[in-house]
């Protein structure tokens, strides 16, 4: 990342379930800017919703609970004072656990709700909106009070990298 920004290209990140502690170190040391867990950006033209999308995963109440605990910044400040060996053996430990207990929930409740994403088109004022977390790619086409919208899904990076590409003609996921 740090190449890239030296090359003069804004990086910017925006976190999510598993990376929300970076901070200033991180952004200095990448050169990057990190994004607000959500934020309204012009792509191609078109006003769209950048989120991580897990958020929008509200039929997993255990999760959601979870998440607003670990993105308390009176909990984190807790968790990053205590050393770095701790806080890495317990971020191990809570990468086992989430799988295992992620392999037992029905995957109903592993993705998004429609009426997340509805009240996420409505607030933000948006047409389009793009995220991940779920890495179930995908273009999803839905009508939100009568308006036309598109829900874009990210892959993960396991094994294969893609971006988003938009232009006047619309939107393609491309492979690296």
């Amino acid at each position: 990342m740090r190449r890239v920004a030296s090359a003069g290209v804004p990086v910017n990140v925006l976190t999510g379930n598993r990376d929300f502690l970076m901070g200033e170190r991180f952004t200095n040391a990448a050169g990057a800017k990190l994004l607000p867990e959500q934020i309204v950006v012009d792509v191609a033209g078109t006003p769209t919703l950048l989120l991580h999308g897990d958020e929008l995963c509200v039929g997993d109440v255990e999760y959601q609970r979870y998440r607003r605990f670990a993105r308390n910044p009176k909990h984190q400040r807790r968790f990053l004072a205590f050393p770095y060996v701790l806080r890495r053996s317990f971020a191990n430990l809570m990468r086992r656990k989430s799988t295992a207990i992620s392999a037992a929930k029905p995957e109903a409740i592993m993705d998004v709700e429609p009426r997340a994403v509805e009240a996420a088109f409505r607030a933000a004022n948006v047409t389009r909106i793009i995220h991940g977390h779920t890495h179930r790619p995908a273009t999803h086409h839905v009508l939100v009070d009568g308006r036309a919208c598109e829900r874009w899904v990210l892959a993960d990076w396991y094994g294969r990298g893609t971006y988003l590409e938009f232009d006047e003609n619309g939107g393609r996921t491309r492979e690296l």
